[in-house]
């Protein structure tokens, strides 16, 4: 169950955002674009787990918090969710042995997942690092090539930084095409980098429930406001 305290900032969040978007186009009901389902994605997993911060928490496992959190974001408001793994998993195939195969293999499956289900939309969760430069911190958004991808993007990015990145916004990009999970979905996608795990004073809020809850309030945030905002 969703805590009162929390449903209560839940809806003064999405109020407060979907306040700030800009002006809608206007159509009836019965042009409405289907709502999505969003397909929440924990990245990495099982024996892949991601990357490390300086004192060996495992992306993985930030990962699957957010995305648990999300996932009950979106339900608590009311739309249909699927997550790509909802335990510390790699979801690769029998026959898979080498740590590559099974990376390869629970690539290809996640890509399947996705895929097969109709009206799909793909928001896959990671953290990022750049232990060359430690100081770099805060939440990005990345989109694949499928068209609303970039809106997705762009009104993700404003929720996370109206939320953790103020003072230093950043900007959605789109992602590197070697990406295998985001080139090969067909879906509208996005990956979030939800902060540097590099960055200690981060890596440790990332860890934080009370940071998890406020990144997936910001993230269903602004999923919805792009949702509002689609046209036909």
């Amino acid at each position: 169950m969703f805590p009162l305290a929390l449903a209560g900032f839940f809806s003064l969040c999405i109020a407060l955002y979907l306040s700030r978007a800009p002006v809608l186009p206007v159509f009836s009901a019965g042009e409405r674009p289907q709502k999505p389902v969003y397909v929440v994605d924990a990245g990495h997993g099982g024996e892949d787990g991601g990357a490390l911060s300086a004192k060996g928490e495992k992306e993985s496992d930030i990962n699957l918090a957010i995305a648990r959190r999300l996932d009950e974001a979106l339900l608590f408001l009311g739309r249909e969710t699927r997550m790509t793994r909802r335990e510390d998993v790699s979801i690769y195939s029998d026959g898979a042995e080498s740590l590559r195969e099974k990376k390869k293999s629970d690539l290809k499956n996640r890509v399947a997942l996705v895929n097969g289900i109709p009206g799909a939309v793909l928001v896959s969760i990671h953290q990022n690092s750049l232990p060359s430069v430690p100081s770099v911190h805060g939440a990005q958004v990345f989109y694949g090539s499928v068209p609303w991808s970039g809106e997705l993007a762009a009104s993700v990015q404003t929720s996370l930084n109206q939320c953790v990145n103020q003072a230093h916004e950043k900007h959605e990009k789109e992602i590197d095409p070697s990406v295998y999970l985001m080139k090969h979905v067909t879906v509208p996608a996005i990956l979030v980098e939800c902060g540097f795990l590099s960055n200690a004073a981060e890596a440790e809020m990332l860890q934080e429930p009370d940071h998890q809850k406020t990144l997936s309030i910001a993230i269903a945030a602004g999923l919805l406001r792009a949702e509002e905002g689609r046209t036909p």
